[in-house]
């Protein structure tokens, strides 16, 4: 991996005088580029955590019911990706942008590592399409709960195993030093991508300062200036948002342009996603993160879902097929654990489904209708600004998630005789406050679009049928009012 040496410091620039938190912002983003060495074996060792919590529990037997989270190897390791792990991975994104993607991934390290030594291949042009992100993330969501990957560790180690063992795969042909599973196949990318935009920190660059260094250090014919390796691809100089950057420092004060700073959690939204809209992003927030997760999420607790299955299992029954209502296939294709009186029929799966695949629907086209009205009362049809609208309802998006992964944690506690008596109190805080901020964003957004005041406050009324949309759709999920 092409990393920046001491003796590169003159061509990667001085660092800017800054006062206060600014000051230290930037001495720490050149901290990390100073000790990639102590941050690679950093990587290491959660790669080590991260591989026994997967594969010792799989080859454990099941816990049994007198099984606790501190006395019993698998309870714990669930309790680690599935209480603490992923849904303080998710809040981490909006706090600090992608420091985890960038310092402590296990996926990320070990596809770098295969970069290293791998082939080098050049990256095909499949595996460069827009839309991966988005169908990565249905795909593993709804496989996920077709095989229970929260409560069993085989599943989840089939899931998130098979991922690294792909990210590994990926990184071995394709790329040079590169992360090129982060970028474009990673199934959380697109959500990491999107609540990273929502962070007060970034790296910030400065394209005059960019130009300046340029001009003042001309190359002689034949020279090269210092290497900059971007494991994720990011056209630096480019870079005006948190999205894509990893946060990993190497470019910090590369050319005297690249800076750790604050900026406001606003300001990528609503002055930078506008010029950057990209449909797979919907589709991933109106039919994914409110969609297919929420559906998810719903499903095992839903009355509709046992209206539905009940349907079809009396009309199989009218026509005499039985086995689509008995536990007749493997683990890894639906959750099929008959020691512990848990499984699924093929009826179950089917409508599990139809149930995600209607709430998908449903979600989808009534946000989509909210955000529809909201472009047109700027003005005149802007698929690019009904883009820009579907970015400001990333808070709920992401609110919604991240209290459907905490309800695992609540559960979990809540089994070990440990309950948390405030948490319909802050689930019900989260939520408003979350509303409360995409509603601001798209009222930001809406100013961006018009300079007339009765239409900005038309675009930001539609705009607000879409975030109460998507604040009841997580509110249903806790309080059974529907």
């Amino acid at each position: 991996m092409a990393l920046v040496s001491s003796t590169d410091r003159v061509a990667l620039g001085s660092p800017r005088p800054s006062r206060g938190i600014d000051a230290a912002l930037a001495r720490f983003g050149t901290w990390l580029r100073d000790h990639q060495a102590l941050l690679r074996r950093l990587q290491w060792a959660v790669v080590v955590v991260y591989a026994g919590l997967l594969v010792v529990p799989a080859v454990l037997p099941l816990p049994q019911g007198a099984a606790h989270i501190w006395t019993n190897v698998t309870l714990f390791a669930q309790f680690v990706f599935w209480g603490i792990w992923w849904p303080f991975v998710l809040l981490s994104m909006v706090l600090v942008g992608r420091l985890w993607c960038g310092l402590l991934c296990p996926e990320g390290a070990l596809s770098e590592r295969a970069s290293e030594h791998g082939r080098g291949g050049a990256i095909p042009h499949w595996l460069q399409w827009k839309g991966w992100p988005f169908v990565a993330f249905v795909l593993t969501t709804v496989y996920g709960q077709m095989t229970s990957v929260y409560q069993y560790p085989r599943p989840a180690l089939l899931v998130l195993g098979g991922s690294t063992v792909a990210a590994i795969g990926v990184g071995y042909l394709w790329g040079r030093n590169k992360r090129v599973w982060c970028r474009f196949l990673c199934p959380v990318n697109g959500v990491f991508n999107l609540l990273a935009k929502l962070a007060p920190l970034h790296f910030r660059v400065d394209r005059e300062a960019w130009a300046e260094w340029s001009r003042e250090h001309v190359k002689p014919r034949g020279g090269h200036s210092a290497a900059l390796n971007c494991a994720p691809l990011v056209p630096v100089r480019a870079m005006r948002g948190a999205g894509t950057c990893h946060m990993c420092g190497r470019c910090s004060d590369y050319r005297g342009a690249v800076t750790l700073a604050r900026r406001s959690p606003n300001h990528e939204i609503v002055h930078v996603a506008g010029d950057m809209t990209n449909p797979w992003q919907s589709a991933l927030i109106l039919f994914g993160l409110l969609g297919v997760a929420a559906g998810a999420f719903h499903w095992g607790a839903s009355d509709l879902y046992v209206t539905i299955r009940q349907f079809l299992a009396d009309r199989l029954a009218e026509r005499g097929l039985i086995w689509p209502m008995e536990p007749v296939l493997p683990w890894y294709v639906l959750t099929n654990y008959p020691e512990l009186n848990d499984t699924m029929t093929p009826l179950d799966g089917l409508t599990l489904l139809i149930y995600i695949g209607g709430m998908t629907l449903a979600m989808g086209l009534g946000l989509s209708f909210f955000l529809g009205v909201a472009s047109r009362a700027c003005g005149p049809w802007s698929s690019a600004r009904f883009h820009h609208f579907a970015q400001g309802l990333i808070p709920v998006a992401g609110c919604g998630v991240f209290l459907g992964l905490s309800s695992l944690t609540v559960t979990m506690l809540k089994a070990e005789g440990i309950v948390l008596p405030f948490v319909s109190f802050l689930r019900a805080m989260l939520l408003v406050g979350a509303g409360l901020w995409s509603l601001w964003l798209g009222w930001r957004i809406a100013g961006t679009k018009t300079g007339v005041l009765a239409r900005q406050l038309a675009a930001t009324l539609a705009f607000a049928g879409a975030v109460a949309l998507g604040c009841l759709v997580w509110a249903a999920l806790f309080w059974k009012f529907v």
